[in-house]
């Protein structure tokens, strides 16, 4: 029913390996993109899954709540991605989308924001929230949806929720490269200067992480069927 999971690199990534290989039988393929949004790296992981053949998969990794409904830790299916830049909206497979959350009816059913940075404070997640009534936001969810839905892969995003809309976390954006990797020094540098919200994002981040791992050990039930 899966073919492949699609993940940004780094912690993320890693996480969602280890969840596979929990199930020594599992025949998902994990793929790993940079953070964020980069046409060249985006071309290559389409014409990638085209050359193994995927026609299902699901896009998972961490994401930030918008709404006070949802919390660190929650996990969230993707009904929907909004691009504020381009105001459209897609809707993710629905088919794919009704199965998961069959196997996973925890999930919560959410509406995304597609963002180009980090939304790091809590007053611009709120505002975002009454702006556009979205639930949660990341940085690739619909660009990897419209890309991949024109060749025809029917695409389910997954995500677990590492940061909330009433707290403050570090601004990540200058520690994030134009390939979508992580600088350690600036983002070292980033945390020191605010102390606080970097607890907080570290708080955050573990408690999602583990739970994405769990998460991805349901998914190999999926995919076998």
């Amino acid at each position: 029913m899966i073919d492949a999971i699609v993940v940004p690199q780094g912690a993320e990534y890693k996480a969602v390996c280890r969840g596979v290989e929990k199930d020594q039988h599992s025949s998902l393929t994990v793929v790993s993109i940079p953070i964020g949004f980069n046409q060249t790296k985006v071309a290559a992981t389409v014409a990638y899954l085209k050359s193994l053949n995927v026609e299902r998969l699901v896009i998972m990794g961490l994401c930030g709540s918008l709404s006070e409904q949802y919390s660190v830790g929650d996990v969230v299916l993707y009904q929907s991605c909004f691009d504020p830049h381009q105001q459209i909206t897609l809707k993710t497979a629905q088919e794919l989308t009704t199965t998961i959350h069959h196997y996973l009816p925890s999930a919560s059913l959410v509406t995304s924001y597609t963002s180009d940075r980090v939304i790091n404070l809590a007053s611009e997640k709120q505002q975002l929230y009454r702006t556009y009534q979205t639930d949660v936001v990341d940085m690739e969810g619909f660009n990897y949806l419209q890309l991949l839905q024109k060749q025809n892969i029917a695409v389910a995003i997954l995500r677990v929720i590492s940061d909330d809309p009433q707290h403050d976390i570090p601004d990540l954006t200058q520690a994030i490269n134009d390939q979508g990797q992580l600088k350690i020094l600036s983002l070292t540098v980033v945390m020191i200067k605010h102390p606080l919200a970097a607890i907080q994002l570290i708080k955050g981040s573990l408690k999602g992480l583990k739970k994405l791992e769990k998460t991805v050990e349901k998914l190999n039930l999926i995919a076998s069927k």
